[in-house]
């Protein structure tokens, strides 16, 4: 039996403003986001449909864990992904609700 390993995640000190705006700026980024923020529930990557290939998409989850707006960890083979809106409201009140909210 093969065991996942824990993916690296910033810890809320960890946590920069520039990486975070950097990986919210993306589109593809804040459709997932917005989606996982409206969902209110941790979800397997896959489990939001995105308009990209699986290794893009690949790319984009690892772009949103390292900037530390998700947290994704191995329930057997699916990976899941939760929004750490709890860290970024502590350290930035109010900003990711204005992203979220912001006419498209």
């Amino acid at each position: 039996m093969t065991q996942t390993k824990e993916l690296p995640h910033p810890t809320r000190e960890e946590i920069r403003i520039e990486a975070v705006l950097h990986a919210l700026a993306d589109p593809v980024r804040l459709q997932f986001v917005r989606e996982l923020n409206r969902l209110g529930i941790p979800v397997a990557c896959g489990a939001i449909p995105l308009p990209v290939n699986k290794s893009t998409r690949t790319h984009h989850m690892r772009v949103l864990r390292e900037a530390g707006v998700t947290h994704v960890h191995p329930e057997g083979t699916a990976r899941i992904t939760a929004l750490r809106k709890e860290d970024l409201d502590a350290l930035y009140p109010g900003m990711l609700d204005g992203i979220l909210g912001a006419k498209r």
